[in-house]
C-alpha cells in the first residue's frame, strides 16, 4: 500500500502487456532520479504536454516538419503499442513525462529508432538512459540493428550513439543523414556505460556523505532513543572537529541545534531554516517514516537515513515497499531501514551521524589524525557489523572519512558506496562487509576499477551469497561459497577473514606502499621467534631473502642490523616481530624500529609487536606511521595479498574479451522457438543438434556423436552392427559411450569405451555398456559412437546464468580433482584475457595443463579462447541456465569439445547493460 501520488502514478502508467522488467527507477547524470517504464494509451494526454512544451526546433527536429501539437490521431498512435515490433519508453518524473525513446520494426532484425529529451532537461543525460534501455528491450525482442533518418545540424542524436561507444554508419543522401547501427555490445559500450553509472552514481551519494545540513527528526517516542543518540555522537564528535548545520525535530534534547516540535513546525517558519537541508535522519513507526517523505522532500532533501527497524517481517515487510516506492517518487536515495547511520564530510564540515557511542575514537588526543590526508571508507550492512568494525578502527587509532551502514538496504547498497568513494580522493583504503550480494556482477565491474585506484579489502561472511538478512530482498546461489574468492581476486579486491583482519590489512594498505614482488627481508626479537616468522612467511607464499636479522643485542646492535635491510635492494618488503617474554614493550627498540621503516618508505613495513596494535604513537617516526598487525600470520598475508593485487595491477589486464566469430543474433536465432517464458518457470534442455548449432555460431567445434540403439527395442546384436557401421564411416579408432547422464562420462562405472581399433572392439564394447547400465540403472541406456580425439588432458568447462552473480564460467580438470576435490576456477563475464589465463594457472592441477613438474604443456591458448568463447556466449545469452563442455580434450597441439550439455532458463539478469537502481520487490519476492 503506497502513498495515494506513489500508486496514482505508477498504476495510470503501466501497461500490464509489457515485459516487467522494463519498468525501472535509474539515476541521471546529476545525481537526481527519475522512472523509466514502457509507454501506455493512458498516458495519451501527458505525451501531449511533453510534445507542446517542446521548442519549434526540436519538433522539427523529431518530425522534419513544423508540429506545433500532436493530433489526438498521432497520440493514440504513439501511445498505443505492441511491446514487440513497436517499442516507446518514457522517463517520468511524477506524473510528467520528461523523454521518449522508441523504436519500430522495419524489417526482421531491423528497428527505425527515434529519441526524444524534454529541452528543459536537456544536458543531465537522459538520451543515454533512453538509450540503453531501448537497446535491451531491442535485443529482448531479436533486434540487432538501429536505423534512423536525421537532419544534419541534429548532432545530439548522431552523437548519442557514438558517445555511447557504438559503431555508426552513416550515408549522406539529400539533406538527410541515414545512420546505420549495430547494437552489439563492445568493450568500449561497457566502459561507457561503467564511467556514466559511476558518475551519476557517485553525485546522487554526494547528499548522503557530503551533505550541506541536515535535520534530525523523532517522529514519535519510539523513535526518540534512536534520534537522541544521534545527536548526542553528532555533539561530541562536532566538539571535535566541527559539523554541519543540524536541526532537530520532535521530542529531542536539541544540546544547542535548531529544534521544534514535528515536522508541520519546520516548515512553517518557525524557526530559521539551513540554506542547504539535504540529508535527513529519521526515526519512528515504519508508517510514520513512510507518511513523512513527501514534507521532507518538500523541504529539499534528497537522501534519507531511516534508523529505526520493524521494516523486515509482517505487516512491516509491505511498509518497506511502501518506503521505496515513496522516495523513488520523491527522487531521494534512502539508506536502510535499520540503518546504522552515516559519517562524512562535504565543503560545508563533517559529522558523525550514527549510533556510536558519543566517546567512540574522541579520547584526549582527540579523533585519529589523516594519514596524509586520507582515511577509512566503511560500508556495513547490519549495524552490528558497524559497531565492530568501528569499534576496532577506533581501538587502532584508524582514521575514518567516510562510513555507511546499509541496514535492509532496500535503497543504497554497497555498490553505491563504492561508486561515491570513486570520486572522494580522501578515501585511502575502503573496507566492505558484506553479509548478502544483491548484484554480483555489477559489484566485479565497480570493484575491479576502484581497487585499480586504491586498497579495497573486502570482508564477507557465512551468510555471503548463500542464505537472506532480514528485511533483504535477494537471490541465493546454488554454486560453492568459493565462487566470492574468485570474484573478489577478478575485481582485484584484498579478501579480510574477519574484522580484526579487515582492519589490519586496512591499516596497512593505508600507512604502506604497496610490495613490487614476494621477496622478503625479515627480522624479529629472538631466534625462535625467528624461525616462526621465517615459516610463517613461506607458508604465505612469500619468499624470504637472507637469513632473518635477529634483533637481540640492544637497540644499537638492531640499528646497525636494519640499516643492513634498508639497503637491500633485493627486497620488497620488510617484517618485523617484536616480543619481550616478560611482557614489557623496549620503547627504545621500537624507536629504532620506527625509524628504520620511515628511512626505507619506499617499501612496506609491517609489525607484530606483542601488546601493541594499529597505528600506536611508539612507532611513528615523523609523519610515518608503521603498523602492528595482530598476528605473525596477517603480517606475512598482508605482504602477500596486496603483492598479489600490485601485480594484477601492474599485468597488462587489456580491454574486454571480444572473440572474432561470434555472432549473437544467430545464437538467439538458434534458441527462440525453445525459449522458456518467464511464468512458467520450467527448463529446457537443448537436443544435441541445436546444442551444436548453438555452440558453433560462437566457434566452439562439436566433435560429433553419433547415437545408436536409440530406436525401437532392439537387441545388444542389433545395435552392435549398427554402432560397426557407425564407427566404419567416423573411422577408427573410435568411443562408444552410454548416453544416459549418469553414465555418460564415467569410465569407473564402465559407462565409456576408449580406443576401439576394430569391430571386434566395438561389438565387445556395447556388450559391456549395455550390460553395466543394467546393473546400475536397472534399465538400458542408448549408446553412441564418436571418433577417438587427439590425446590430451580432459577438462570441464562450465557456464551460465546464475542468480547472484549472473554469467558465471568454470574450469576444473575432469574427474575427482574437480568432482570431489572441489578444485575449480571461477569467473564472472564480461572477461578479459588475464581472467581466462588465471583460470588455468590458478588451479590446484594447473601442472597437469602448464607443463610444470615435469609433464607435457597442453594447448592452453586454445583452452583459453574456448574459455573466452563461453564467457561471450552466456554473457550474450542470459536465458542458457547451464552451459557444460565435457570432457574438453586439450591436446599439445590440439583441442577437442567431446561432449557438451546446455539448458535454457527465462532471463532474470539483474545487470543487463542498462543503469537501473534496485527494483521494488512485493513481500513474496523477498528472501
Amino acid at each position: 500500500m503506497g502513498t495515494p501520488e506513489a500508486t496514482e502514478d505508477r498504476d495510470a502508467g503501466t501497461d500490464r502487456g509489457a515485459p516487467a522488467g522494463w519498468e525501472a527507477d535509474v539515476v541521471l547524470r546529476d545525481g537526481a532520479t527519475m522512472h523509466i517504464r514502457p509507454i501506455s494509451p493512458a498516458d495519451a494526454d501527458a505525451l501531449s504536454d511533453f510534445h507542446a512544451a517542446q521548442s519549434e526546433r526540436s519538433q522539427y527536429f523529431r518530425f522534419f516538419a513544423p508540429m506545433p501539437r500532436l493530433s489526438p490521431q498521432d497520440a493514440h498512435r504513439f501511445t498505443n503499442v505492441d511491446h514487440v515490433g513497436r517499442v516507446a519508453l518514457v522517463l517520468t518524473e511524477g506524473p510528467v513525462i520528461r523523454g521518449v525513446g522508441r523504436y519500430d520494426v522495419v524489417e526482421p532484425g531491423t528497428a527505425e529508432v527515434a529519441f526524444a529529451v524534454s529541452d528543459a532537461e536537456q544536458g543531465r543525460g537522459l538520451g543515454s538512459i533512453l538509450l540503453e534501455h531501448v537497446v535491451a528491450a531491442a535485443r529482448e525482442r531479436g533486434v540487432h540493428t538501429f536505423v534512423a533518418d536525421v537532419l544534419p545540424e541534429n548532432t545530439q542524436m548522431i552523437r548519442v550513439f557514438s558517445d555511447a561507444g557504438y559503431e555508426v554508419r552513416s550515408r549522406y543522401d539529400d539533406g538527410v543523414v541515414s545512420l546505420e547501427i549495430p547494437l552489439r555490445s563492445t568493450g568500449r559500450s561497457w566502459e561507457v556505460l561503467a564511467e556514466r553509472e559511476r558518475r551519476a552514481e557517485a553525485l546522487s551519494m554526494h547528499t548522503l556523505t557530503a551533505a550541506r545540513g541536515a535535520v534530525v527528526v523523532a517522529l514519535d517516542e519510539a523513535g526518540r532513543p534512536m534520534a537522541s543518540r544521534i545527536l548526542a555522537r553528532a555533539r561530541a564528535a562536532a566538539g571535535a572537529q566541527g559539523t554541519i548545520p543540524l536541526v532537530a525535530v520532535g521530542p529531542l534534547d536539541p544540546g544547542g541545534a535548531e529544534h521544534v516540535s514535528d515536522l508541520d513546525a519546520l516548515s512553517s517558519g518557525e524557526v530559521d531554516l539551513p540554506e542547504h537541508l539535504d540529508l535527513a535522519v529519521v526515526a519512528g513507526e515504519p508508517a510514520r517514516v513512510v507518511a513523512c517523505v513527501p514534507g521532507l522532500r518538500a523541504l529539499g532533501v534528497r537522501s534519507l537515513v531511516v534508523l529505526t527497524g520493524g521494516f523486515a517481517l509482517g505487516p512491516g515487510r509491505e511498509h518497506q515497499l511502501d518506503l521505496l516506492r515513496a522516495t523513488r517518487l520523491a527522487g531521494l536515495r534512502v539508506l536502510g531501514p535499520a540503518s546504522y547511520g552515516v559519517l562524512g564530510r562535504g565543503d560545508a564540515g563533517a559529522y558523525d551521524l550514527t549510533l556510536a557511542d558519543p566517546g567512540l575514537g574522541l579520547g584526549p588526543d582527540g579523533p585519529a589524525p589523516e594519514v596524509g590526508g586520507r582515511g577509512l571508507g566503511i560500508f556495513a550492512q547490519t549495524r552490528e557489523a558497524a559497531l565492530a568494525l568501528r569499534q576496532g578502527a577506533a581501538n587502532r587509532r584508524l582514521p575514518e572519512v567516510a562510513v555507511v551502514a546499509a541496514g535492509n538496504r532496500i535503497d543504497v547498497s554497497g555498490n553505491d558506496t563504492m561508486q561515491g568513494w570513486s570520486a572522494d580522493d580522501r578515501v585511502g583504503v575502503g573496507i566492505v562487509h558484506l553479509q548478502t550480494l544483491g548484484n554480483a556482477r555489477k559489484f566485479t565491474r565497480v570493484a575491479r576499477r576502484l581497487s585499480a585506484e586504491r586498497a579495497l579489502v573486502v570482508l564477507t561472511s557465512a551468510t555471503t551469497a548463500v542464505a537472506t538478512l532480514p528485511g533483504h530482498a535477494v537471490a541465493t546461489s546454488a554454486l560453492p561459497p568459493s565462487v566470492i574468492d574468485s570474484v573478489l581476486a577478478q575485481a582485484g579486491a584484498l579478501p579480510a577473514r574477519s574484522v580484526r583482519e579487515a582492519l589490519d590489512l586496512a591499516a596497512v594498505a593505508l600507512t604502506q606502499p604497496a610490495p613490487a614482488g614476494v621477496r622478503v627481508a625479515l627480522a624479529a626479537t629472538s631466534h625462535s621467534l625467528a624461525a616462526t616468522l621465517s615459516a610463517t612467511a613461506r607458508a604465505a607464499g612469500l619468499s624470504p631473502v637472507g637469513p632473518v636479522a635477529v634483533l637481540d643485542a640492544g637497540p644499537v646492535a638492531a640499528r646497525e642490523r636494519l640499516q643492513g635491510v634498508v639497503l637491500d635492494e633485493d627486497v620488497d618488503a620488510v617484517v618485523v616481530a617484536v616480543a619481550d617474554v616478560l611482557g614489557g614493550v623496549d620503547d627504545e627498540l621500537l624507536a629504532v624500529v620506527a625509524a628504520a621503516a620511515a628511512a626505507d618508505a619506499d617499501r612496506p613495513w609491517v609489525a607484530w609487536v606483542s601488546g601493541l596494535h594499529g597505528l600506536d604513537e611508539r612507532l611513528r617516526s615523523g609523519e610515518h606511521a608503521l603498523p602492528a598487525v595482530g598476528s605473525l600470520e596477517v603480517a606475512a598475508r598482508s605482504v602477500a595479498l596486496r603483492a598479489a593485487a600490485q601485480a594484477r595491477r601492474d599485468a597488462d589486464v587489456g580491454a574486454l574479451l571480444e572473440p572474432d566469430g561470434t555472432d549473437p543474433l544467430a545464437a538467439r536465432a538458434a534458441v527462440l522457438d525453445v525459449l522458456p517464458t518467464a511464468t512458467s518457470g520450467e527448463t529446457v534442455v537443448l537436443t544435441p543438434d541445436r546444442v551444436a548449432a548453438l555452440l558453433g555460431t560462437y566457434g566452439i567445434d562439436l566433435l560429433l556423436a553419433h547415437p545408436v540403439g536409440s530406436g525401437p527395442a532392439t537387441t545388444d546384436d542389433d545395435i552392435a552392427a549398427d554402432a560397426v557401421t557407425v564407427a566404419r564411416e567416423v573411422g577408427y579408432p573410435v568411443a562408444v559411450k552410454a548416453f544416459d547422464d549418469v553414465l555418460r562420462h564415467r569410465t569407473d562405472l564402465g559407462g565409456v569405451r576408449l580406443d576401439l581399433l576394430d569391430d571386434d572392439d566395438v561389438r565387445a564394447a556395447v556388450r559391456q555398456i549395455r550390460s553395466r547400465s543394467r546393473d546400475v540403472l536397472g534399465r538400458e541406456s542408448a549408446l553412441e559412437v564418436q571418433a577417438m580425439a587427439a590425446p590430451g588432458v580432459a577438462v570441464v568447462v562450465r557456464g551460465g546464468e546464475d542468480p547472484v552473480y549472473g554469467p558465471v564460467i568454470s574450469l576444473g580438470v575432469a574427474g575427482d580433482a574437480s568432482e570431489i576435490l572441489g578444485d575449480v576456477t571461477y569467473r564472472v563475464a564480461p572477461v578479459t584475457a588475464r581472467d581466462v589465463a588465471t583460470m588455468i594457472t590458478d588451479l590446484r592441477a594447473a601442472a597437469r595443463l602448464t607443463g610444470d613438474r615435469g609433464l607435457h604443456a597442453v594447448d592452453t591458448r586454445a583452452l583459453a579462447d574456448v574459455l573466452g568463447r563461453v564467457a561471450a556466449l552466456v554473457d550474450d545469452l542470459p536465458s542458457i541456465a547451464e552451459i557444460e563442455l565435457n570432457p574438453v580434450i586439450v591436446g599439445r597441439r590440439s583441442l577437442s569439445v567431446a561432449g557438451a550439455r546446455v539448458a535454457l532458463r527465462a532471463p532474470s539478469r539483474m545487470d543487463a547493460g542498462r543503469r537501473a537502481l534496485p527494483r521494488p520487490s512485493t513481500p513474496d519476492d523477498e528472501g
